[in-house]
């Protein structure tokens, strides 16, 4: 489904003398109005994370496995990386690295780092976490190095530009149910329980390591806060799940004063079902519905299309 399209009323002056250009100007300006994409195949796409690229793509992870995009005007998911013969058992966060054409995938139950070819989809390596770790979502810092939270386990870890193997890169009882994670700046870290409904600040040292965790203050509750994305120097966009406190998924933009660790939040959109997941792109948030319910929970075996995915314009 498409809403909020508008059509540009072509001048006068332009009417004769380009009418040609006009005409083929206009499905562009109508796809960049699309503000919401009601998706129905595949029915067990059940989103869990999406990421973004500049010109526009949203790509979508599966909980079942497998990655999927969608292009710019568009409103029809295509496989990007397929389910078939890549390891996945669960597939948690997804996160872009245009800068080294990367893929970033959390998959867990085993919790796994995995990377791909951000244009093909080809598989380019498999990091392992600890047993027992929940690789959840990631954020890769200015150089290149991949930060991927383990939400069972509390702590976080990083690949190193070029390493074979994951480092932890923070430990602390503040990380207890981390889920969302984004730069703030190229020193700190923000990241969110969605057990706890927290945001922390990590401060990171020349090793790229954790030296300090700071638990923010924040201008009103989370209700089991999830996807964090990026959109300027400590300013994010969260999507948050609800709980008993506040039924109902809501999206919004989370601005952090790191003087004094303040955290405010501000309301962009609200009233959907539960949103794991958010991105940013063109002057745009968007932000998923997961449906998890219909998978494993009281609605489960019902049909759960369609999958949404709502656009709100950034402040």
């Amino acid at each position: 489904m498409i809403v909020g399209m508008k059509f540009v009323t072509t001048p006068w002056r332009c009417r004769t003398f380009a009418i040609t250009l006009c005409a083929i100007s206009a499905p562009l300006f109508a796809a960049d109005k699309i503000t919401e994409i009601s998706i129905n195949q595949p029915k067990d796409l059940f989103p869990e994370s999406i990421t973004s690229l500049k010109d526009g793509t949203i790509i979508l992870g599966s909980v079942p496995g497998g990655v999927f995009k969608i292009k710019p005007g568009e409103t029809e998911p295509k496989p990007l990386v397929a389910r078939e013969g890549n390891g996945f058992t669960t597939l948690l966060g997804v996160f872009a690295d245009e800068k080294a054409n990367t893929l970033w995938v959390c998959n867990t139950g085993p919790g796994i780092l995995k990377a791909f070819d951000l244009r093909t989809g080809m598989a380019k390596g498999s990091y392992p976490m600890p047993t027992g770790a929940v690789c959840n979502d990631i954020a890769v810092a200015d150089n290149g190095t991949a930060y991927a939270t383990d939400t069972a386990g509390a702590k976080i870890f990083m690949l190193k530009k070029g390493a074979t193997a994951l480092e932890q890169a923070a430990a602390d009882p503040l990380l207890a149910g981390v889920d969302g994670i984004a730069f703030g700046d190229r020193n700190t870290l923000y990241v969110n329980s969605v057990t706890a409904g927290k945001l922390i600040r990590l401060d990171l040292g020349p090793d790229g390591k954790s030296t300090k965790a700071t638990d923010l203050k924040l201008s009103g509750p989370l209700s089991a806060p999830d996807g964090l994305r990026a959109i300027g120097k400590n300013k994010f966009v969260e999507s948050e799940n609800g709980n008993a406190a506040r039924a109902g998924g809501r999206l919004t933009l989370v601005t952090i004063d790191p003087k004094t660790n303040m955290a405010t939040i501000r309301t962009l959109k609200e009233g959907m079902l539960a949103t794991p997941a958010t991105t940013a792109t063109k002057g745009m948030a968007w932000v998923c519905e997961g449906k998890q319910d219909y998978r494993n929970g009281a609605n489960k075996g019902k049909d759960p299309t369609p999958f949404k995915l709502y656009a709100v314009k950034l402040p």
